[in-house]
């Protein structure tokens, strides 16, 4: 318990620290668990079915609610280049060099570091694709590499491992647990998201709700898993069809409890995954002194080499075919388009690793089938953590300044006029439906609907007007409007009223019950004002 309070401090220090410098929390606490695991006193070991069963699913799970399965949908084509393709060919590359440069070690153990190593971890490249602004197009193939890669990684991992253990190797075997894996995983995820879908038909408790939400992952990894299908592949697709079924499935109340719970779960694993990472450095360390220096300079040279040259290479070839196997789609009345060498470079950059990696790694047996020591164990560990640490805090750390250095924001404006286009379509859906039901419905009362209909109509004089401004401005600069003053102004009379109802409360005069009511009112008004305006005073709710 001590030791989890410990972490828990840390992560809110780093969360802090990260929030008021360009560096990212995950490289942050990664140096964090690295400093703690040299200090003298008990260390957390990487338990690989702890990490698979009991942490990455919940991250996978939020990861795929907050994706955009239309997103991935229209560049399925691309992400597969890069889930399945790319990773395939890098943990042949990883494989066939390590067997060449280390003496005596074979190509199913290189093939096992390969596939470790291959996948860029989901946990690690959205928590570094978070911290940057990023276009539409390219943060959706981050998002959708890193979610769906691990499927083909793991198996290819266990295929390995099978054949350096001395089970034999068969290519119509190996392919055949592949698409299995994948199949099994692609309809355990449908069906456990279709129960999702029937539970909610009568589950109208919000709390009930949010505990359905929090075993899903759980319940989903353990049913894949339990008939041989990839477990992963099966939390994200379910976590991708439900988050794309929540805006029509759910209340908003339910949604607003759901993403707040979620978003300190995430916080939370994200933060313990991190610091873990960092912790595994003496327990690798020490399997290394029955190799040579110039053994392991040699083999963490190649695999890091490797790793970090494959990515840019495959990328630039696939932009030479005569149909690119990588373009990038923004919105859905966007074309096809052709990676720029910008996008490729951060596409690049954005090859971290992380517990996914270590998990897979430290999962290699110590014995063969024959009881003979698994070939090279030690030292595949080892390649292993320093890749993560390469790509996670060298590129991770950096990831901000490359992206600022290569111009590659998206832009503001195009963004804000989207959403007020969305925003005036439908509340001109809503002022329809009033009408239609002042037609149908002779009981109404009309003083009500005049009100609401003034209400909206004012709401959407003011939508257009923003959008008549945005419209006019082409120098990539959002323009400022009397909204965010009007707003800036309500939240200060907000912060006021909040005030008057703590001295009621303060004075008696008013129930702690009755007080928590009148704040939830105020708090969701304040949840409607736009995000980003300033508050009349020093306050950070």
């Amino acid at each position: 318990m001590g030791l989890l309070l410990v972490a828990v401090a840390v992560i809110v220090v780093v969360n802090w620290v990260s929030e008021r410098t360009d560096l990212p929390s995950a490289a942050l606490l990664t140096l964090a668990g690295i400093g703690y695991a040299l200090l003298p006193g008990p260390n957390i070991g990487l338990d690989p079915d702890v990490v698979m069963t009991g942490i990455l699913p919940p991250l996978l799970y939020h990861a795929a609610l907050e994706s955009s399965l239309v997103g991935i949908r229209r560049n399925l084509r691309t992400i597969i280049s890069l889930s399945v393709v790319l990773v395939l060919l890098t943990a042949a590359s990883v494989g066939v060099a390590f067997s060449l440069v280390v003496a005596g070690a074979t190509l199913a153990a290189g093939m096992a570091l390969g596939a470790a190593v291959a996948p860029t971890d989901p946990v690690a490249a959205l928590a570094v694709a978070r911290k940057v602004g990023l276009p539409l197009g390219v943060v959706t193939l981050i998002e959708g590499e890193g979610l769906l890669n691990d499927a083909t990684a793991l198996t290819t991992f266990s295929v390995a491992i099978s054949v350096a253990s001395g089970a034999g190797f068969s290519l119509s075997s190996a392919v055949g647990r592949f698409v299995l894996a994948a199949a099994g995983g692609l309809l355990v995820g449908l069906a456990m998201a279709y129960c999702r879908r029937g539970l909610r038909a009568w589950t109208h408790d919000v709390l009930t709700a949010n505990a359905i939400s929090l075993v899903t992952p759980f319940v989903t990894y353990l049913a894949a898993e339990k008939v041989h299908a990839s477990g992963v592949l099966a939390v994200v697709v379910c976590g991708l069809i439900v988050g794309h079924d929540s805006p029509r499935s759910e209340t908003g109340a339910t949604r607003l409890q759901t993403r707040a719970v979620w978003r300190l779960v995430n916080f939370l694993l994200e933060g313990l995954v991190f610091l873990l990472i960092g912790q595994q450095l003496p327990t690798i360390l020490d399997g290394l002194r029955g190799y040579s220096t110039s053994t392991i300079i040699v083999s963490v040279s190649v695999t890091v080499a490797v790793v970090l040259l494959m990515r840019p290479l495959w990328l630039v070839l696939t932009q030479t075919l005569p149909r690119p196997l990588h373009t990038r789609l923004g919105n859905a009345d966007s074309r096809a388009e052709k990676l720029t060498g910008r996008e490729i470079f951060v596409l690049s950059w954005a090859g971290t690793r992380g517990v996914v990696s270590l998990a897979a790694i430290f999962a290699v047996p110590f014995m063969t089938h024959s009881g003979a020591a698994f070939p090279d164990r030690n030292l595949l560990l080892f390649c292993t953590f320093v890749v993560v640490l390469v790509t996670l805090i060298g590129q991770g750390s950096t990831f901000g300044r490359v992206v600022r250095a290569l111009g590659l924001q998206p832009d503001a404006v195009d963004e804000l006029r989207l959403r007020h286009r969305a925003r005036t379509a439908a509340i001109q859906a809503a002022l329809d439906r009033l009408d239609e039901l002042d037609q149908q419905d002779d009981d109404l009362d009309a003083r009500a609907l005049v009100s609401v209909r003034e209400q909206l109509s004012a709401r959407l004089e003011r939508y257009q007007r923003q959008l008549d401004l945005l419209e006019s401005s082409d120098l990539g600069e959002v323009p400022l409007t009397g909204y965010e003053a009007a707003a800036a102004i309500r939240r200060a009379a907000i912060d006021a009223e909040r005030d008057e109802l703590v001295r009621w409360r303060d004075a008696g005069m008013l129930p702690d019950k009755s007080l928590r009511v009148l704040q939830r009112e105020l708090d969701h008004e304040e949840g409607m004002l736009p995000i980003g305006t300033p508050r009349s005073r020093g306050r950070n709710r």
